[in-house]
């Protein structure tokens, strides 16, 4: 494995592997005049987000879903024709967006968006597609906040942040835990999930302190006090939460950490996480050694293809990829915007190797979500 002698060193080498793999997506065009006789290719086009917050997520959730699409490609396509990934980088902000989603407008055999990524990225894209009333099907994005449930172009299959809160507090209540500690990572964090972490925690009469954002969050684990309590919810990235625990770890008093999604255990702990600090996160698709027959196609396929450990979040690229391919087939005749966008909206229940994508009344299939914790040893114990 890979040492990174710094928790920023690893997003700055993912920034480099980032705009090398969006150059090897972007689809190959025929010259004008010359036909191979080859059903022409369909494109299925994913936004990521690269800037520092999300590189980790966004670089893994790509490898998952480039993954899916190389291997569905290699045993025939989507109705008899080759699906042409294309991967488009933002940067964070509107003006990023906007011409990531007009370049694809210009692309007339782009049928869906699939597996944007992180987050704020999804969430920006789904109120451009409002705003435009473009009628492009936009799949399973990592993740989309509950707030947004209900678009009709717009077809969740992961559980929300507020989901993972909700099921991690109602863990923690089962369990008889008294009070609960949040900790976020940044200001936007505090600002988007302050009010869900609040809600969640009273409904299930938790009682909840609250560590607002400082900037050095090494600084925060180092100085909470005896009375804080002993679980804390922490919101952010995995870069984030190693700098939080090399602060607990200075501390006598143990204390236990949960993460969200976001957070890849694995590669905490080769980032130099303490590990006298147990974490727990949540994760929203099986765990990487599953024996369902969705994962075990995941672990081959990645290992075939690509030199990358697998994580949860590669495997949620690769989910969503294999989701999106299977409403594409259902599709009669040859696949277009429209057509494709239907087939969506019926939001049939499709089982994805053991993966059941079932959608609610809001129009989310994100019910599963489970936890998993790291071992002292780096062990990925369900």
């Amino acid at each position: 494995m890979m040492a990174y002698p710094s928790t920023w060193s690893r997003r700055s080498v993912l920034r480099g592997t980032m705009g090398l793999a969006a150059c090897v997506a972007a689809p190959v065009w025929s010259q004008p005049g010359k036909s191979s006789g080859a059903p022409r290719a369909l494109v299925v086009a994913q936004i990521v987000d690269n800037t520092a917050s999300q590189l980790d997520v966004s670089r893994d959730f790509m490898i998952g879903s480039r993954a899916a699409w190389k291997d569905i490609n290699a045993k025939g396509g989507v109705n008899g024709r080759l699906i042409q990934h294309l991967t488009l980088e933002v940067d964070g902000s509107s003006a990023s967006m906007r011409a990531a989603l007009d370049s694809i407008k210009k692309i007339p055999n782009c049928v869906a968006l699939s597996g944007t990524a992180g987050d704020r990225a999804a969430s920006q894209l789904v109120a451009l597609l409002q705003q435009d009333q473009h009628n492009i099907a936009h799949v399973a994005p990592w993740l989309q906040n509950s707030d947004l449930d209900g678009d009709n172009r717009t077809f969740p299959i992961f559980a929300s942040r507020q989901d993972q809160i909700t099921q991690a507090l109602k863990s923690l209540a089962i369990m008889g835990v008294p009070d609960l500690g949040a900790v976020y990572s940044s200001a936007q964090e505090h600002a988007l999930y302050h009010d869900d972490v609040e809600r969640a925690s009273s409904a299930l009469k938790i009682k909840l302190t609250s560590y607002k954002p400082t900037g050095d969050l090494a600084l925060v684990g180092k100085s909470l006090t005896p009375d804080t309590p002993r679980i804390l919810l922490f919101i952010g990235g995995t870069p984030e939460l190693v700098q939080f625990t090399q602060g607990i770890d200075k501390q006598a008093r143990q204390r236990y950490i949960v993460a969200l999604a976001d957070v890849n255990l694995q590669t905490m702990m080769q980032m130099g996480a303490a590990r006298n600090t147990p974490v727990m996160a949540t994760q929203v698709v099986p765990m990487v050694n599953s024996t369902l027959p969705v994962v075990k196609t995941y672990r081959e396929t990645l290992a075939r293809l690509f030199d990358e450990p697998p994580t949860p979040q590669s495997l949620a690229g690769y989910i969503a990829a294999r989701y999106t391919s299977e409403v594409l087939n259902s599709v009669e005749g040859i696949p277009t915007r429209q057509s494709t966008l239907l087939a969506f909206q019926q939001r049939h229940t499709i089982d994805v190797g053991g993966f059941r994508v079932s959608f609610n009344a809001q129009g989310r299939s994100g019910s599963y979500v489970t936890q998993s914790m790291i071992t002292p040893d780096g062990r990925l114990v369900g």
